[in-house]
């Protein structure tokens, strides 16, 4: 059973996480910087960020603060611009951990649907922007963050962001969840065919106790449900501790090859230790995904690198 003890020394290694201000992005800088990683802790609010990066420190690890907004493409440009200045275009790992579930109906800064918005397309556009940091470091990887929710259905090329039909949160939340296991697999090939020594896997964490369902509660503006969300993280979900390890395998186990794709391996890939886990034909579909990969260079006018 693979465990954070496992992770290798990390010292001398950059790694940039989005979503590091809480939950999986949290525990993940807590643990990488604590084996001698520096850790750029990419978070939307200041003072949230802020405070984890506080915590991150007093533990003795070495992490710094970016500002990124994922649903703003201009922030996505200037935190892109700030990581490449700081790191002198250095960077090892990408751990794209970001993302908002269940939402209700609403826009990016853009104009794209909030969720297809920030966890994919964000997430697009900050890979292909730090592509050239990427590049100079051998054995660099690009890891992302899916879900269990993309096995809820397929995706619409010609409606990613639900205006041609009734919207649905979930169902769009399993579109952004299917769209990046899409662009992890696009990843992995183009990256193969530019002979470029850096790797494309994705993760997901089973059933996690993270602060996405209480997010969604408060959005629903129901106390029931905040108060029923709290109890089923109590019952039904495993640790954010738990939750981090595919994420954290996927980023530092040796053996990872590109368009792998891990989780937990108990109960359903609910909960457990790392192992690889399973995708749906919709989520292997190489059609898609090319479809994808160019409707996302269209929509972030970002150039994809590699092309």
């Amino acid at each position: 059973m693979w465990t954070e003890a496992d992770i290798p020394d990390q010292t001398g290694r950059t790694v940039v996480i989005t979503g590091a201000n809480s939950g999986l992005g949290l525990r993940s800088a807590e643990v990488l910087s604590a084996r001698g990683a520096r850790v750029l802790m990419a978070c939307r609010s200041p003072e949230r960020g802020a405070e984890a990066l506080r915590r991150v420190l007093a533990t003795g690890g070495k992490a710094e603060l970016v500002e990124l907004d994922l649903a703003d493409l201009s922030s996505v440009r200037r935190a892109a611009a700030d990581i490449r200045e700081r790191t002198g275009d250095a960077v090892d790992v990408l751990m794209n951990n970001a993302g908002v579930m269940a939402t209700p109906r609403g826009w990016t800064v853009d104009h794209f649907e909030t969720q297809f918005g920030t966890n994919h397309l964000g997430h697009a556009a900050l890979t292909w922007l730090l592509m050239p940091a990427l590049r100079t470091r051998p054995g660099a990887r690009v890891v992302t963050l899916s879900s269990l929710a993309h096995k809820m259905g397929g995706f619409q090329v010609a409606d990613p962001n639900f205006e041609a039909r009734g919207y649905s949160a979930w169902q769009a939340y399993g579109q952004s969840k299917l769209a990046n296991l899409l662009f992890a697999n696009a990843l992995a090939r183009h990256l193969a065919a530019a002979g470029l020594d850096v790797t494309s896997v994705a993760a997901h964490p089973g059933l996690t106790g993270t602060n996405l369902g209480a997010n969604h509660a408060k959005s629903q503006g129901s106390a029931l449900l905040g108060r029923a969300v709290k109890v089923w993280d109590a019952v039904a979900t495993q640790s954010v501790e738990k939750g981090a390890l595919p994420q954290l395998y996927a980023a530092t186990a040796p053996g990872v090859l590109p368009d792998d794709y891990y989780g937990p391996g108990a109960l359903g890939e609910t909960r457990g230790h790392p192992r690889p886990a399973s995708r749906t034909k919709a989520a292997q579909d190489d059609v898609t995904a090319d479809r994808l990969w160019d409707l996302t260079a269209t929509l972030t006018g970002v150039t994809p690198d590699p092309a």
